[in-house]
């Protein structure tokens, strides 16, 4: 899921699209399998006992377990995307209501990623993004493939300041 043509400048090319490691669903993923084995063996137990509403109430309980407990997470992980051009990088997120941040890459003064020994064994980390502005700096949690993405910001940022640079001289 790549950033909308119609949100891209004049000019803009995507040059990477990345949202959070998969890892984040691992909790997601066994809710949805306890809730179905759960669920599952007490339907099971309970058999053609009684009038079978107590089934369906069951069914209903671990339907509902299984949208906020699995369905939700997947969605926002989905949802959530870190999209980087040739200009800027792109955070957004969000189900309903749709949210996002959007750095310049002429104003990026520092790129910076940090790996625990969990995302080192993954291959992920969390990059850090200090920009010219008041607001804290941008942290991109469990980007797979960290040191690439660190690698394709830095080189894009070198660019835009050497350009700066070389306009200003003129």
């Amino acid at each position: 899921m790549s950033l909308a043509r119609k949100l891209m400048i004049d000019g803009e090319q995507t040059v990477a699209t990345t949202r959070t490691h998969v890892k984040v669903l691992f909790l997601p993923f066994l809710v949805l399998l306890v809730v179905c084995v759960a669920a599952g063996f007490l339907i099971a137990q309970i058999g053609d006992k009684g009038d079978g509403k107590v089934g369906w109430v069951i069914a209903a309980l671990a339907a509902i377990l299984i949208v906020w407990g699995a369905l939700l997470p997947f969605l926002k992980w989905y949802l959530w995307t870190y999209t980087l051009t040739n200009k800027r990088l792109v955070e957004q997120k969000g189900i309903l209501t749709r949210t996002g941040r959007v750095i310049p890459l002429t104003r990026v003064n520092d790129v910076a990623y940090e790996k625990n020994l969990n995302d080192r064994i993954l291959g992920c980390g969390t990059l850090i993004i200090h920009d010219a502005s008041e607001q804290a700096g941008l942290e991109l949690r469990d980007i797979p493939r960290i040191e690439a993405f660190h690698r394709t910001v830095s080189n894009l940022v070198f660019e835009k300041h050497e350009t700066m640079r070389n306009d200003e001289s003129l």
